[in-house]
């Protein structure tokens, strides 16, 4: 990452979109504890469309569990799309905003769009790797 704040190098930047590509992959695909190891041990993810806020690597395994349980019990495939990632910071840790659409696709039917989000990341360099350690979620449907 470049020293100037605000600047994110290329490396940077390839880094946390495969971070993000392999996030959707994984709790997509049913891999809870994977997707729970893309956040810090002690990560949070903070979202209106749950009850609460899910913090800790067991309590993040249980809810992406409960969603790819949820999907396939409604006879769905749920997907994660990712799109106008924006990343800002310096050193080993960054701000990421972006737009997460989840898109339902029922089993010989039609897809729908369940929810149209913006997330704000806070993320970490741990060794090599890029963590989150809170995400902030805003549904487009509400104030």
């Amino acid at each position: 990452m470049s020293s100037k704040t605000g600047a994110v190098d290329a490396v940077t930047v390839a880094r946390l979109h495969q971070l993000y590509g392999r996030q959707s992959h994984l709790i997509d695909g049913g891999d809870a504890s994977g997707w729970a190891q893309t956040f810090t041990d002690d990560g949070e993810f903070h979202s209106p469309s749950y009850p609460e806020p899910v913090s800790g690597t067991d309590a993040l395994i249980a809810f992406a569990e409960r969603f790819h349980t949820e999907a396939r019990a409604a006879n769905e495939v749920h997907r994660h799309v990712i799109t106008n990632v924006v990343i800002d910071g310096a050193g080993d840790a960054a701000t990421v905003r972006a737009y997460l659409q989840i898109v339902a696709t029922s089993i010989g039917g039609e897809s729908r769009l369940v929810r149209m989000t913006t997330f704000t990341d806070r993320v970490v360099l741990r060794g090599d790797r890029w963590r989150i350690a809170r995400r902030d979620v805003r549904r487009d449907d509400t104030a």
